[in-house]
């Protein structure tokens, strides 16, 4: 445990950490000191000065060196002459601060009229209207009326194009610099800089493409004021207006926890996600989001989406049926035959399981279910086996940790992780090792570099397996993080194996903050393949049933096709019956993240259209094929998946669905964070042990040789957060990023 450090604020004692501040150790005791610069995230600078605050140690005699003591035994404090700034000053023993004197009081006032003699009385059209820090301290701690005159104000250019995705009010901003510290200090893009002096400073972007960076709407969410709004949000809602529902983000393995704002649109008659904002969870986002989470959510809203049953006519064409009719074309075309089905990675854990359900338990012998996509079904067993620790928590990786990056681009396939694991290592000490055919941005902070050829990584990690486990031996904690990218699905299991083969060889198989980190390519990539144990896809089928795929390649040829999605994909126009599907925004259940963490997700919209959750859908066609099913909703079948599913064992909504105070303290209710970020209500989640945790998990990878891989002169895709796809395509505010894939050429061996 931490040195406790013993000081009292305003009469109160308190015992906090050393090197705590002393506005988070008031805020221990629930006493808000006032600021505007400091946030509990990002390096402090005292540059607003609004936290001043009287502050006394112990006086010491200078002859014997010891504390002096009053006639009432207690120490003497020796007050200091003048105001400090709490953010800046950490707690010492014996310590005393005063936060409610005269003199402390009179500075709020004098720092907050200051401010309000730049600032814009705009607030009726402001967006930050409702959740301003400058709005609530005004209230609390300022002047009822200001000494200086109204046409004296610095008037600039009002919304100003930071990017295209950030606008930024220069009358509104008060120079405190939390955008530029979050873009220089934690995500490494050193994008935004101070411009002049005085009352001339104003934040500009110094990138060719402006603002480039991934996590461009985490400053907004730290504005303490209104300068800085989305281009997705500005001028659309009231804070007050919003309905906040619980989420996650379903586009990368991290499960960044979400909170949809939604509102009653007037003229159109129905609900619509107006913003997606952070929800707080230490453990997973802490309370960040990349910009695709943040600005990819238009899809749910669509006018494009699916909205009622299509069946294929006898000319040849789609045309809208009703329920009935295109369930019971399903099930008279599959009756007493195999189906292939194959599930996406963006469905829940409650559709797969069910989905699986029917084609092993309800569907005719031989059929067979597979997932999409499907490299994942070569690895994901090994990632569930050998993943990270139960306990895992990224926070606690530092000095003496090794973080080996093998195989993939960190920032574009998991940007949050990218974040954490950065911290780990450029804060707190942790050993980077990088094994890459091409330079990524992690490559800045690695202590050490491996390269290979394009396409090679498999071979590179089967040579090298045992040299790095014997190197490894000595770290504290390992954590391997691995993706399939350019790899064929040999190569793939074949690196999933070696890598296995460092953690079991360098003994840190089954530990906390330790294990197999895979870079999946969606949100419920395990989670999909825990509740399926997916097969391969066969070549051809008698009929396949393709649920979530979306614009997936490969499928195997079939007489007749069933697709369940949210689009009409290129799939879908080729299928013999289109089901429509409800989005993650429009229902409730789970998904497992890549590091195992199972979370829920709840209903913020109602449904488009006809559409219906994809469980229901398969539970219906289930009835026609003679199964007796009869669940209500999601918490039923989750509660079959933890009867069934070893690994789900003990799980349950309640559980998962478990909340608790996270430091810091930044809710809404919080006036020295913002006020944007969101109070985690919906559950903090759990990740289920991974099998070599077990006791009587036998960890011997080397029962499974990795296959001797040959590099095929193949296109190889190299995975990118902005890629082209159904649902980016559909947020008009990411247009101008989407990017085609990469494809690269690998040498032949």
């Amino acid at each position: 445990m931490a040195d406790l450090v013993n000081l009292t604020i305003d009469g109160v004692p308190v015992a906090v950490p050393k090197g705590t501040n002393i506005v988070d150790a008031a805020k221990r005791i629930g006493n808000d000191i006032p600021v505007f610069c400091y946030h509990p995230k990002l390096r402090q600078v005292g540059m607003c000065r609004m936290c001043l605050v009287e502050v006394g140690t112990p006086r010491m005699d200078p002859a014997t060196k010891q504390i002096v003591k009053g006639e009432d035994g207690k120490p003497v404090i020796a007050w200091m002459p003048k105001l400090q700034t709490a953010c800046t000053t950490p707690v010492s023993e014996g310590m005393a601060v005063r936060t409610q004197t005269p003199q402390v009081l009179a500075a709020r006032k004098d720092i907050l009229e200051f401010l309000l003699t730049s600032h814009p009385l705009d607030c009726p059209i402001c967006d930050k209207g409702g959740e301003c820090p400058l709005q609530n301290l005004t209230l609390a701690h300022g002047p009822g009326m200001s000494r200086f005159e109204y046409e004296a104000k610095h008037h600039d250019e009002k919304h100003v194009p930071l990017g295209d995705l950030i606008y930024l009010d220069r009358e509104r901003c008060i120079q405190c610099s939390r955008c530029i510290r979050f873009q220089d200090d934690l995500a490494d893009d050193h994008v935004l800089q101070f411009h002049e002096r005085g009352r001339n400073m104003e934040i500009v972007t110094l990138s060719d493409p402006p603002f480039n960076s991934f996590f461009s709407g985490n400053t907004t969410d730290i504005c303490p004021v209104g300068a800085l709004t989305t281009a997705d949000f500005r001028f659309k809602a009231r804070a007050w207006e919003l309905q906040g529902t619980p989420s996650l983000c379903t586009h990368c393995p991290v499960g960044c926890n979400l909170t949809l704002n939604t509102r009653l649109e007037t003229h159109t008659g129905g609900y619509e996600v107006k913003r997606v904002m952070p929800r707080q969870n230490e453990q997973v986002n802490e309370i960040w989001l990349c910009d695709k989470g943040r600005f990819v959510h238009h899809f749910t809203r669509a006018a494009d989406r699916l909205t009622h049953p299509l069946l294929r006519n006898a000319g040849g064409t789609l045309v809208e049926s009703t329920w009935e009719a295109a369930l019971q074309r399903i099930a008279d075309r599959t009756l007493g035959k195999p189906i292939t089905g194959i599930a996406g990675d963006r469905i829940a854990n409650e559709d797969a399981y069910l989905f699986a359900g029917l084609l092993r338990t309800v569907a005719s012998k031989g059929s067979l279910i597979s997932m999409a996509p499907a490299m994942a079904t070569y690895y994901a067993d090994l990632a569930r086996a050998y993943g990270v620790g139960k306990d895992t928590d990224f926070n606690q990786l530092g000095k003496g940790d090794v973080i080996l990056l093998v195989n993939g681009d960190l920032e574009e396939a998991a940007p949050v992780w990218f974040l954490r694991l950065r911290q780990a290592v450029v804060t707190r000490g942790a050993r980077l090792i990088v094994a890459n055919d091409h330079t990524t941005k992690m490559h800045r902070y690695a202590g050490q570099t491996e390269s290979y050829q394009l396409g090679n990584a498999a071979n590179w990690a089967s040579t090298r397996a045992a040299v790095l486990a014997e190197e490894l031996k000595g770290a504290r904690h390992l954590l391997i993080v691995f993706s399939d990218e350019k790899l064929s699905t040999s190569g793939v299991r074949s690196l999933a194996i070696s890598l296995a083969s460092v953690l079991v060889q360098s003994g840190h198989a089954g530990k906390s903050n330790s294990g197999l980190l895979p870079l999946y390519p969606h949100g419920n990539t395990q989670g999909v393949s825990d509740m399926t144990s997916p097969q391969p896809w066969p070549d051809r089928a008698e009929a396949v049933w393709l649920i979530g795929v979306g614009e997936g390649e490969g499928v195997p040829q079939a007489p007749f096709t069933i697709v369940q999605d949210l689009f009409q994909t290129r799939l879908a126009e080729q299928a013999d019956v289109v089901l429509p599907a409800l989005s993650f925004a429009e229902r409730e259940g789970t998904f497992t993240s890549g590091d195992r963490r199972v979370q829920r997700f709840y209903q913020a919209l109602p449904a488009m259209g006809q559409a219906m959750p994809d469980w229901w859908i398969v539970q219906e066609v289930a009835k026609r094929l003679g199964a007796t099913w009869n669940y209500q909703n999601t918490a039923q079948i989750f509660t079959e998946i933890s009867q069934h599913i070893p690994a789900y064992a003990g799980l349950s909504y309640e559980a998962i669905s478990h909340t608790e105070d996270q430091w810091p303290l930044v809710g809404r209710g919080d006036l020295y964070y913002g006020g944007t970020v969101y109070d985690n209500t919906g559950g903090l989640g759990l990740r289920y042990p991974a099998d070599a945790e077990r006791a009587d998990f036998h960890a011997d990878v080397h029962l499974d040789t990795p296959p001797e891989v040959t590099i095929e002169a193949v296109q190889r895709v190299r995975r990118r957060l902005y890629e082209d796809g159904e649902l980016i395509r559909r947020s008009k505010v990411l247009a101008a990023h989407i990017v085609n894939s990469v494809t690269e050429v690998p040498q032949a061996a």
